[in-house]
């Protein structure tokens, strides 16, 4: 497993077999040096709302690699009258909460999530890797007690959690987050990335230690690389 973070939301995640990539935030991403053209070909992205800090790049990756596009019904559309393909969306028209789809060996459940969108609904997923490798990004979100239920019904080695506060969940959020997750590790998103928004994760640290002291913190920069065992 890899998992590489390029600044704010915008991750993605491989497992020798498969590659996801979830919102793909490149241009005008201040956290980010690399350039969508460069990452490695994901078989699949996936848009957890339609703000530009998350759909970002998502239309031009898929265009260029031919990669799949999950997101929720109403953003499809929009991603559709913007040029994709219908074949690259899953059955033309995006999925919707609740539902799971696969592809290449990839399965991916929708989940809801608590914030605005233009188009469609913001949403999170769960994700099951080729290998096994389960995580949950939750998108843009405050903590909610359904995470509990998700703790129980999957057995996740990752949550990829925003932190930053304002737009979304803070740091004691988060870690109350990962305790009803149930979630083996964290990697904390949406951080550092505009003035708003936390500046660290000093915070996180002292609240995952008191509220999930048995969750590891993945604590790296935007545009690391980092190897996982689970």
């Amino acid at each position: 497993m890899r998992i590489h973070w390029y600044g704010h939301a915008n991750v993605q995640v491989a497992d020798g077999k498969a590659t996801v990539c979830v919102d793909p935030f490149f241009v005008g991403n201040p956290l980010c040096t690399a350039d969508w053209k460069s990452i490695p070909t994901p078989d699949l992205v996936l848009v957890t709302h339609d703000h530009g800090d998350h759909a970002g790049q998502a239309l031009e990756v898929c265009q260029a690699t031919g990669a799949m596009l999950g997101c929720v019904v109403g953003t499809g559309a929009r991603f559709i009258n913007s040029g994709l393909p219908a074949s690259q969306l899953f059955a033309g028209v995006g999925f919707n909460i609740g539902g799971t789809v696969e592809h290449k060996g990839i399965r991916v459940t929708m989940l809801p999530a608590f914030h605005s969108s233009d188009s469609g609904v913001p949403v999170g997923y769960i994700v099951q890797m080729p290998s096994g490798f389960t995580f949950y990004h939750s998108g843009d979100t405050c903590v909610f007690g359904d995470m509990a239920i998700w703790g129980g019904l999957y057995q996740l080695d990752l949550a990829l959690l925003p932190v930053g506060g304002f737009f979304t969940m803070d740091a004691r959020q988060a870690a109350l987050a990962c305790k009803l997750l149930k979630t083996r590790a964290l990697l904390p998103l949406h951080w550092g990335t505009f003035p708003l928004l936390a500046a660290g994760t000093d915070a996180l640290k002292a609240e995952l230690a008191e509220q999930a002291p048995d969750c590891r913190l993945i604590d790296i920069i935007p545009g690391d690389t980092v190897p996982f065992s689970f």
